[in-house]
């Protein structure tokens, strides 16, 4: 395609071919070939439609959509040679005006049904990778876990006269974080070190968090195993058994019984009235609903301990109701519907708008669309209010401590005389002071905690299974 040429006006003349695309990309494409005469041009007669010039720092062009091969004329600018020369292209050699040689590199050519892979920069932005690990951060993060442990405790057991474990490993925690940023600020922008930053704080908490309650669980199954291993300690009441009495004689039987009664009461008033309490703050609304709302808000964060000593005071001193599983059962009662209400109620807030406006426009009236579209919807949140509720129930102490009363055998009417329950019956074992007393507290406290569990997992299938079925 080179051809030497010499014309009064110092052009060349490419000869007609198939339609091709024209590359010019950066100066760097002529910077590495010397250029005798600035003012040189350069002539391509190819079809218009399918010739690309960029950048437009090389040069102005024009050309006529109505001649198909019409003239581009590119001045050619001069450039100081640079080291970031590109492939040589194919060399066109010339005669200027002057009468002086001059080489000038061809634009590179590729046609149309062959992809290009001319780089247009030099600069490749690579996004960074959020869900993987890489190595860096690996090995930034170990390195400042273990460099800060041994630096706080050279300085904390070694230097000052500090003990405790619980400084030891605050004092970790904030070395740590101070090492871990600081390593990583060394070859990272001020972004990635701020995102491992918060997420070394989140997962410390979470952290935090399960480790706490893993270590609950595993002390209590551990403290209680002795009483655990027994068969009659889940069937048989403490009637007649002394507290010396070996772990094979007496069991928590009335205590779950009790349990379970209180807790079906309160339940039995406190789902109807919390879901109602919820539905009423979100379907019909108004200044009333501010004020439900309100106090539910405040009745939420209500200390057990005063929701004992308000039924002790109305039911008890007030109607001479005496201490029974009723009146423990309505003590949990205040305690669990603020929780199933306020619950209850974030569930109805986040359901999709959509559906009751679909429901109202079909015709349904307001009771039809809470019956048969907004309930339905939103069963599975109302079945983790339910559970909330009864986490929070089945576990108060207070409550049951000053209203129901301690028995030492089955009892099953909640109307007539004292009621025993798991809590108070751990609260009485594990302060006795007996080591098998406390063998027993400690086993009832493991029951409680897998009772909890069932109670949780059985009503999450029974909502998945009637969504599932509708």
């Amino acid at each position: 395609m080179s051809e030497l040429i010499d014309r009064p006006d110092s052009t060349l003349n490419v000869p007609s071919m198939p339609p091709v695309v024209v590359e010019v990309t950066t100066p760097a494409d002529i910077a590495a070939y010397p250029i005798v005469d600035a003012g040189a041009t350069i002539s391509s007669a190819l079809p218009t439609e399918t010739v690309e010039y960029a950048p437009a720092a090389l040069g102005q062009y024009n050309h006529s959509a109505e001649d198909p091969y019409a003239t581009t004329e590119l001045p050619v600018i001069g450039y100081a040679p640079s080291q970031l020369a590109p492939s040589p292209p194919v060399v066109t050699e010339f005669l200027t005006d002057s009468g002086q040689a001059a080489m000038i590199p061809a634009p590179r050519v590729s046609y149309q049904d062959e992809p290009s892979t001319t780089a247009t920069s030099s600069v490749i932005d690579t996004p960074r990778i959020i869900n993987a690990k890489t190595q860096d951060e690996i090995l930034s993060f170990w390195g400042s876990l273990v460099g800060s442990f041994g630096l706080i405790w050279v300085v904390y057991t070694q230097l000052l006269p500090f003990t405790g474990r619980v400084g030891f490993v605050i004092l970790w925690w904030i070395a740590f974080m101070l090492m871990y940023a600081g390593i990583t600020a060394m070859g990272n922008p001020r972004t990635v070190v701020a995102d491992r930053v918060a997420a070394a704080g989140v997962r410390s908490g979470a952290f935090i968090v399960f480790t706490a309650l893993t270590t609950a669980i595993l002390f209590t199954f551990l403290r209680g195993r002795d009483a655990l291993v027994h068969m009659n300690f889940y069937v048989d009441d403490m009637a007649g058994v002394r507290p010396t009495d070996g772990l094979d004689h007496g069991g928590i039987g009335h205590a779950i019984v009790g349990s379970m009664i209180e807790i079906g009461i309160a339940v039995l008033f406190a789902l109807p009235l919390g879901v109602g309490t919820a539905i009423f703050m979100n379907e019909v609304g108004g200044k009333s609903a501010r004020l439900v709302r309100t106090v539910v808000d405040a009745m939420t964060a209500l200390p057990s301990i005063v929701a004992g000593l308000f039924i002790y005071t109305v039911l008890i001193v007030t109607f001479g109701l005496q201490r029974s599983g009723f009146a423990a059962a309505c003590a949990i009662f205040v305690m669990i519907l603020p929780i199933i209400a306020r619950a209850s109620d974030v569930v109805l807030r986040v359901m999709p708008g959509g559906l009751r406006e679909a429901s109202l426009a079909l015709g349904a009236s307001k009771w039809q669309t809470v019956r048969k579209v907004v309930i339905p919807t939103v069963r599975p949140g109302l079945a983790t209010a339910l559970i909330l509720g009864i986490a929070r129930g089945v576990g108060e102490t207070s409550p049951v401590l000053l209203t129901s009363g301690a028995t030492t055998f089955y009892h099953f009417n909640p109307f007539d005389g004292p009621m025993n329950s798991l809590p108070l019956f751990v609260f009485t074992s594990v302060r006795s002071g007996q080591t098998l007393a406390i063998s027993r507290g400690f086993g009832a406290a493991a029951v409680l905690l897998a009772l909890v569990l069932l109670l949780f997992v059985v009503t999450r299938l029974l909502a998945r299974t009637k969504v599932g079925n509708r």
